[in-house]
């Protein structure tokens, strides 16, 4: 039996630039909701991409060029 996404993911301590760690509860749930969503979306698209017979470490690639190329439209400079 598959155990569910949740149950396997490991809790994330999210820190600030400074290092210092986000303490807010209400922050920390949207980061946790964001990252459950993130992660269903990519193993549907993960396991869509199997059935049309791509390979497994090309999907992977894929993925990891997506989320490298993220451009933080906050960045100060």
């Amino acid at each position: 039996m598959k155990s569910s996404p949740e149950s396997t993911q490991k809790t994330v301590v999210w820190k600030r630039p400074d290092g210092s760690t986000v303490a807010c509860t209400e922050k920390i749930k949207v980061l946790q909701q964001n990252l459950d969503e993130l992660r269903q979306i990519a193993q549907d698209a993960f396991e869509d991409a199997l059935l049309m017979e791509c390979d497994e470490d090309q999907i992977r690639a894929v993925f990891l060029e997506l989320i490298r190329s993220l451009e933080n439209p906050y960045q100060r400079g």
